[in-house]
């Protein structure tokens, strides 16, 4: 993985924000520490001008994570390299009030926290890393080398278990979120598209309408309650896996999405697909069933059969519940003309 790539993060939207409440935070903090700073030093020997111009940096900083819209800033990986400027700011400050206390050293962990919420592995080694030689340099020339070392490891430990358990904690919750989507969008028993990701298929074959149209086919099994009540449901789950193979195999899934509706009823979305030729490839699938038999656990043979309703919409329509309603029409006028044909709705 590269340094860029590393630098990126998960949710650019999500990054920039925290990112933005994290220095906006700050620069009211830097605002607050002036006249506390005065009040507890010699005015003279207060960086007044320097913490002046950190927290109007800090400031301007927020500004632009507010203003530039989120991906482009993380095409240049701008609020990662905020993060680690930061961290720069952060020693430089440490160095200049000459303060060593652990209140100091914990604001390196507000650039390490974000990075271990919003970036992958390598960008949170890198940022982890250089907070604590940050925070090297400024407690070796603050302090002996005895309680700088100690402060050191200290805080390094507890600063790098704490990015660990974080990224542990987030890689969990990003597994968890993606199996939960693939169930959402992938049949358990099928591998299909489920019902909720065809309507979105739909949905956005609609909105940008290409040449040619869009065509549905919708296909029911044939005898399905038989072959249930004859053969016992496990088989008729085989039914649909078998079938669903059949189909895969003849439905490309760079042009067609094969989905499963809800119990036998299948569909395929053909957007970009004239009227003829989804007419055309629906009766090249009714053969592929026909004479692609089922092996049952006992070596014979089931013969299988489906029935099909083909509907299409032109270019410019978008008449989604009226495209549905001519392939289920047409899927049952099949099944009434006898089952295991093509029946084709009116234009």
């Amino acid at each position: 993985m590269g340094l860029v790539t590393a630098l990126r993060a998960r949710n650019p939207q999500a990054a920039a924000h925290s990112l933005f409440l994290i220095l906006s935070a700050s620069a009211v903090v830097l605002i607050l520490l002036l006249p506390l700073g005065l009040a507890r030093g010699n005015a003279e020997s207060w960086p007044l001008r320097e913490v002046s111009l950190t927290a109007l940096a800090v400031a301007g900083a927020a500004c632009l994570l507010r203003s530039v819209p989120p991906r482009l800033l993380d095409r240049y990986v701008v609020p990662a390299l905020v993060a680690l400027a930061g961290i720069g700011l952060i020693c430089m400050l440490n160095l200049l009030t000459r303060d060593a206390s652990a209140g100091a050293q914990a604001f390196y962990a507000l650039p390490v926290l974000w990075a271990a919420s919003h970036l992958r592995v390598a960008g949170v080694v890198l940022v982890t890393g250089t907070a604590l030689l940050a925070d090297g340099v400024s407690l070796f020339l603050l302090l002996p080398a005895a309680a700088a070392l100690t402060d050191l490891v200290f805080f390094g430990v507890v600063l790098a278990i704490t990015a660990v358990l974080l990224v542990r904690s987030i890689g969990v919750q990003e597994r968890l979120v993606a199996a939960l989507q693939q169930q959402l969008t992938v049949d358990a028993l099928t591998g299909l598209a489920t019902r909720r990701a065809f309507d979105g298929a739909l949905e956005t074959a609609l909105d940008r309408p290409v040449p040619g149209g869009t065509a549905l086919v919708l296909i029911d099994v044939d005898s399905f309650k038989t072959i249930n009540d004859t053969h016992g449901h496990p088989v008729g789950d085989d039914v649909l896996v078998h079938l669903a193979s059949v189909l895969g195999v003849r439905v490309r899934a760079e042009d067609a999405v094969l989905s499963r509706l809800g119990g036998d009823e299948l569909a395929i979305l053909m957007p970009g697909c004239a009227r003829g030729v989804a007419v055309h490839r629906a009766r090249d699938l009714l053969k592929a069933v026909r004479s692609t038999p089922m092996t049952l656990a006992d070596g014979t043979l089931l013969a299988l059969s489906i029935s099909i309703g083909v509907a299409h919409l032109p270019r410019h329509s978008t008449d989604r519940r009226g495209l549905y309603t001519a392939a289920d029409a047409a899927l049952y006028e099949a099944k009434r003309a006898g089952r295991d044909r093509v029946s084709v709705a009116a234009t």
